[in-house]
């Protein structure tokens, strides 16, 4: 297994993954716009773990010169307990810490709850936090 940049002909398995592990994400979030929207960018922090030329996870991530963040880390099911989410999350923090970020946060849904001990593994902590947002 190796973790690479998304090439645009990943776009299709990156969408049958992402639509596997967040099959009720809300419409903001459609795949199609999402990796649109992420190769736009141009900030080479759009990450796919490959096995034998086949995509089996993602990861997004984000930094704005203060924080950094990590959206979409997602595995195929079949793929799981394997290492790869460890994998393309130490891919991403290494490509954040380059850039000079000092501090990753992420956010979990409150109904997936379960992912929060697979991130505590990996050294993040849980923060008193009010998530807030807004669609434009």
């Amino acid at each position: 297994m190796k973790v690479r940049e998304f090439n645009p002909a990943d776009t299709t398995a990156v969408i049958k993954i992402w639509e596997q592990v967040f099959p009720d994400d809300r419409p903001h979030n459609q795949p199609a716009k999402v990796i649109r929207d992420k190769i736009s960018a141009r900030d080479n922090l759009f990450f796919v773990a490959e096995h034998e030329r086949r995509v089996i996870g993602t990861v997004l991530a984000g930094y704005d010169g203060h924080r950094g963040w990590l959206y979409s880390v997602a595995v195929d099911p079949a793929a799981h307990r394997a290492g790869t989410g460890k994998n393309l999350v130490d891919h991403a923090l290494t490509a954040l810490k380059a850039r000079g970020c000092s501090k990753v946060n992420l956010q979990i849904r409150a109904d997936n709850s379960q992912v929060v001990q697979f991130y505590e593994r990996l050294g993040f902590k849980l923060e008193e936090r009010i998530s807030m947002g807004k669609l434009l």
